[in-house]
């Protein structure tokens, strides 16, 4: 009876050794898987955190790539600009210079032509002296003066006309007045002492005058 107490009570004990052995060894798994389950945790916030970390870093350098080209860009605007205004200066060093010489030498066109004038009558004032038909110098003098007045008019030089007219002092400029010769004559050109010319339709010199009152 008692051999068969001691059984029973060994058998209890295994089986209690047992159940402790298989909680703890449960007890153990899970504190493993949990243990895992916390690896697992880790990892994938630090993966998380990696890509987030090479976004950004991604972002970073598109940004500083982006700095960088409008940087290139603002250096190419700046250089083209440099070199629109370096040709602009030149274009107008240019202009002023050509401005120049044509004014310089704008009446040598006029000064060439009348050259022929000149000559005639430097042949004329050369002969005078030893000319003996002074009919003959007169008509040449004649001949010159109508060549000069054909050729000042080919130019668009014509004379103001003023004696015997209307005084009008967008034309004339009074020296003095007299007495009109006759009664017509009042307020009228009773003399010229200087003649007026125009150039196309522009006085260049005003015709000076006495007026009869």
């Amino acid at each position: 009876m008692t051999n068969k107490v001691h059984e029973e009570k060994e058998q209890q004990e295994d089986k209690a050794t047992k159940k402790t052995e298989e909680k703890a060894e449960e007890t153990q798994n899970k504190a493993e898987e949990k243990n895992e389950e916390k690896k697992d945790e880790k990892a994938a916030q630090e993966d998380k955190k990696g890509s987030k970390n090479k976004k950004k870093k991604t972002k970073k350098e598109t940004a500083e790539d982006k700095i960088q080209e409008l940087g290139e860009q603002v250096e190419k605007l700046n250089d083209k600009h440099l070199r629109l205004q370096a040709e602009f200066d030149n274009y107008r060093k240019r202009t002023m210079k050509e401005r120049i010489e044509m004014l310089k030498n704008a009446g040598e066109d006029v000064l060439k032509d009348m050259l022929p004038v000149v000559d005639d009558m430097d042949r004329a004032i050369t002969n005078i002296n030893d000319a003996k038909d002074m009919q003959a110098v007169k008509d040449g003098m004649k001949l010159i003066d109508q060549k000069m007045k054909d050729f000042i008019k080919q130019k668009g030089l014509s004379e103001i006309e003023a004696m015997h007219s209307d005084f009008d002092t967008d034309l004339h400029e009074a020296i003095t007045k007299i007495p009109a010769p006759e009664e017509k004559l009042k307020g009228k050109v009773v003399d010229v002492i200087q003649k007026g010319y125009k150039l196309n339709d522009k006085v260049i010199r005003f015709a000076k005058v006495v007026i009869g009152e």
